[in-house]
């Protein structure tokens, strides 16, 4: 579940984005970005690769996995570490994930959320915090509730 403001971005849009900045809008590329656009939510490499072989089975896991990766370094997409598991895509607005270590659900808040902690990590050890880049894992309200009545 997802809770961040939804901003309705098309594959076009993304695609316009990727050719002013100098990329190349490939086949691999299109594909790609309509099926993370098409996704109902965070996606794995995997997943995207699944989904756009059901129609072009010629597109290889490498090639969605250097689409990706090309994608990022241009800023149009970005990956989350969500626990153990493999990485998780998504376009649209930087933010950071909360992670429930029971169900598993994932709420997305806005990455102002943590400006305080980036301020201190910069001032005291002159560190810059990827925001997003990590999931912050913990409990969701209702395993958290579930947890107190049970101590």
């Amino acid at each position: 579940m997802c809770t961040a403001a939804i901003i309705m971005l098309t594959a076009e849009d993304l695609l316009d984005r990727l050719r002013t900045q100098g990329g190349r809008v490939t086949t691999a590329r299109r594909l790609v970005v309509s099926a993370l656009i098409g996704a109902t939510s965070h996606v794995t490499a995997e997943d995207l690769a699944a989904a756009i072989q059901e129609h072009h089975p010629e597109v290889h896991l490498s090639t969605v996995y250097r689409t990706l990766d090309s994608l990022e370094k241009l800023g149009i997409v970005e990956h989350t570490h969500v626990g153990h598991g493999p990485a998780v895509y998504h376009v649209g607005v930087t933010h950071q994930h909360l992670v429930c270590e029971e169900c598993g659900v994932m709420i997305d808040v806005p990455a102002d959320l943590l400006e305080d902690v980036q301020e201190l990590l910069r001032q005291q050890y002159g560190f810059e915090l990827h925001v997003g880049h990590f999931a912050l894992l913990g409990r969701c309200a209702s395993h958290a509730q579930m947890r107190a009545v049970r101590i």
